[in-house]
């Protein structure tokens, strides 16, 4: 996914890609450091989603870049570490991580009206 540094996602702009939506949720409604947020994932997705801190500090790097996240003074949980840095979605994480929240939604809707999850027989 080639992101912008735009205040906002064009309509019909593919979709995000798992580690982007996930660190992207993660930071919604906190800002965290970067093994606080491989926990978080884990966490939030039973281990469904595990990220290997490589992709995770590429996402983090391409996320800050183009102005979807910002690094914050650290110490932010109990017993923080300044030395850790930390990330805060900005306006513009928030609304590419709503409008996915909505392509996602209209993508169930859409599947239940094909009755997807409807039982069998």
């Amino acid at each position: 996914l080639a992101m912008t540094p735009s205040d906002s996602r064009p309509r019909n702009q593919s979709a995000l890609s798992v580690p982007v939506y996930q660190v992207l949720l993660s930071l919604s409604d906190q800002h965290m450091h970067g093994y606080a947020i491989l926990k978080d994932i884990e966490d939030r997705t039973q281990g469904d989603v595990l990220l290997a801190a490589g992709t995770l500090y590429a996402v983090l790097a391409r996320l800050k870049r183009d102005g979807w996240i910002v690094t914050v003074g650290g110490g932010g949980d109990v017993g923080g570490d300044s030395r850790r840095q930390y990330y805060e979605i900005t306006t513009t994480g928030t609304t590419a991580l709503r409008e996915e929240v909505s392509r996602l939604r209209r993508s169930i809707e859409m599947a239940e009206v094909k009755r997807i999850f409807a039982a069998d027989g």
